[in-house]
């Protein structure tokens, strides 16, 4: 039996997919069962007959932070694909976010190591490496220094991965996965979809920061492959292509047929932003949006090596290019369903 926890969400449902269509036994730790839509709607970019796949996964109800029913998700179970995690950058949430996947974390490494299962997969973030030093691309062996600038976000994932390390060091069989922003379709409003929405609704401006993509077919075919594996102790970074902002969203407004946001989002503009949301929000007129972690990344250029993914698995990553176009059919598609 493998168990996946974080199933409802991005790369969660596509890995459920993936491992579901090679009728492998799969269940899922599931927080509330009207989350199953979403992996329905996910399943249904793939197959006309999403009902039936979703009916092959084991729905156990339950949450990373509840040991009664993590001990029962656990029984019989060879393999784990741990997927679950808070996304948040809202500065007020700092101390929860890290305690709460930090902890989830630590929960799974520890019921892994006692029900001596094979092998888990834990996905980590960009987020949790180091910094280049001299204009080199991040990999895996870049060196994370705690700082005043890091996200809850960021601290919570190093903190995770240290979880699996020491679990490594008490005899567990894993291997992480940091992927760069994991591009799909099925989360329109969530995440790097809510990135992806925003700009195929049209956007005056670009932010002059640049990041690294990855389509989310290969982040959960690389999780397979590796889990498939003899690797073990080991991390990899996912990432298809570093592309600056600017770029990133011109491609979504040519593919979806809106105009090119045409002029700098600077950070003097971003600044005041950033106060007049949070102004809006402690009126309670909407919810926040923009938040210190954002701006700042924003305006950041980082790039990522998958040198050491592709010379390990022999793999080629899809291009952004191609992903974006695919999706832009998909977002038109469930545009006009909506």
């Amino acid at each position: 039996m493998i168990l996946v926890t974080g199933g409802t969400g991005l790369v969660g449902s596509h890995l459920l997919y993936e491992l579901v269509k090679e009728n492998q036994p799969v269940r899922v730790l599931i927080r509330n069962l009207s989350r199953i839509e979403a992996v329905k709607k996910v399943f249904s970019y793939y197959t006309a007959n999403a009902q039936e796949f979703i009916e092959k996964v084991e729905w156990v109800i339950g949450d990373v932070l509840d040991l009664t029913t993590l001990n029962e998700a656990f029984k019989n179970v060879a393999e784990v694909y741990h997927c679950a995690a808070i996304v948040s950058f809202e500065g007020k949430n700092k101390n929860e976010i890290i305690r709460i996947n930090t902890e989830g974390t630590a929960n799974i490494v520890n019921l892994s190591i006692e029900a001596g299962i094979k092998k888990l997969c834990h996905v980590s973030s960009i987020a949790s490496l180091g910094d280049a030093l001299n204009g080199e691309l991040v990999d895996e062996n870049s060196k994370w220094i705690a700082s005043k600038n890091r996200s809850a976000y960021s601290v919570s994932k190093f903190k995770s991965e240290m979880e699996v390390w020491r679990g490594i060091q008490e005899g567990l069989h894993a291997v992480i996965v940091n992927p760069s922003v994991v591009l799909g379709p099925g989360f329109w409003n969530t995440g790097s979809g809510s990135l992806f929405t925003t700009a195929a609704k049209g956007m005056k401006y670009y932010t002059l920061g640049g990041t690294g993509f990855v389509d989310v077919r290969d982040v959960v075919k690389l999780m397979v492959k590796l889990m498939n594996s003899g690797i073990n102790n080991e991390r990899f970074v996912l990432n298809s292509e570093n592309i600056i902002y600017k770029d990133f969203f011109q491609m979504i407004a040519d593919e979806t047929g809106v105009r090119r946001p045409q002029r700098p989002a600077t950070k003097k503009l971003l600044k005041l932003a950033l106060v007049l949301d949070g102004i809006a929000s402690t009126l309670k007129l909407k919810k926040r949006e923009i938040t210190r972690d954002i701006v700042r990344s924003s305006l950041s250029v980082s790039k990522y090596s998958n040198k050491k993914i592709k010379e390990t698995l022999n793999y080629d990553f899809i291009p952004v290019d191609k992903t974006i176009k695919e999706l832009s059919v998909l977002y038109k598609k469930d545009l006009m369903l909506s």
